[in-house]
């Protein structure tokens, strides 16, 4: 009879927080199709959601959407990319304004994205800057979907590693890299730029990718917005408070005078 196989041990045993995986041994990449979302690639997209308010488009034709499939070539129907965060102009924020979106199919909207961001994560790198070509007999790679088959006027490739942005803009059939005005990317089509900004967004304090305006304003999410108002009220409140204490300083002062201020005009 075959004596049974020993684990080894320590002794004592190590807690499981010392001898089991970790987060950073078992990511949430799936092997079979990296770059799947993490909590960065949860908060990121929606900052960008909420911030993309380009001023001269109808509210209502503005949409934006994050790891939603992106199907671009009608000869190959099942072909699809998944960016990140891509924005649209032009289209409602419904289909046929009356359905929510379960992909974006680009030979029915007749709209590409005219923005697309992808978070770099080191399983996808090589196919969002461009550097991977093609497979005989497989689909393109993002980088030659977004350049050559969408034709998207602006790609943006943002890394949370090195907080690096690297974008590209469509000149001439072809990206080209972009140059930044004041620390962001100028998008005048879309009265719009983007940029890095400091701060804390859902009480996470990093450096996010945002919009601003073209004059570098910050377009607040909801949560600032609401923030924002609270500050304005309790500003009011107290320059109101301030002023009712000069107006019964300044009573009392009459009264001293010999002046009753109810008495006068």
């Amino acid at each position: 009879m075959t004596s049974p196989r020993l684990i080894p041990q320590s002794d004592p045993p190590l807690p499981p927080w010392q001898t089991l995986p970790t987060m950073y041994d078992l990511p949430s990449d799936n092997p079979e199709e990296p770059g799947l979302p993490d909590d960065f690639h949860f908060l990121q997209p929606l900052l960008l959601y909420f911030t993309f308010q380009p001023s001269n488009w109808n509210s209502e034709l503005i949409y934006s959407a994050a790891d939603l499939n992106l199907y671009y070539d009608v000869q190959h129907p099942l072909w699809y990319k998944r960016p990140d965060w891509f924005g649209v102009v032009g289209v409602p924020k419904l289909y046929n304004e009356r359905d929510l979106r379960l992909s974006y199919v680009t030979w029915q909207e007749r709209v590409n994205p005219f923005v697309v961001v992808e978070l770099l994560s080191p399983g996808t790198e090589e196919e969002d800057l461009g550097t991977k070509k093609t497979e005989t007999g497989k689909p393109p790679t993002k980088w030659e979907v977004y350049e050559r088959i969408l034709r998207v006027p602006y790609y943006i490739v943002f890394s949370r590693y090195t907080n690096e942005i690297r974008a590209f803009q469509l000149v001439g059939g072809h990206y080209e890299p972009m140059n930044f005005t004041e620390g962001r990317l100028q998008m005048p089509e879309l009265s719009l730029s983007l940029g890095l900004w400091q701060g804390s967004f859902r009480d996470i304090e990093r450096l996010w990718l945002r919009w601003f305006t073209l004059e570098g304003k910050l377009i607040p999410a909801p949560t600032e917005e609401a923030a924002a108002a609270t500050e304005r009220a309790m500003i009011a409140e107290q320059q109101a408070a301030q002023a009712k204490r000069k107006a019964e300083q300044l009573a009392e002062r009459l009264r001293q005078l010999g002046v009753n201020p109810d008495e006068i005009d």
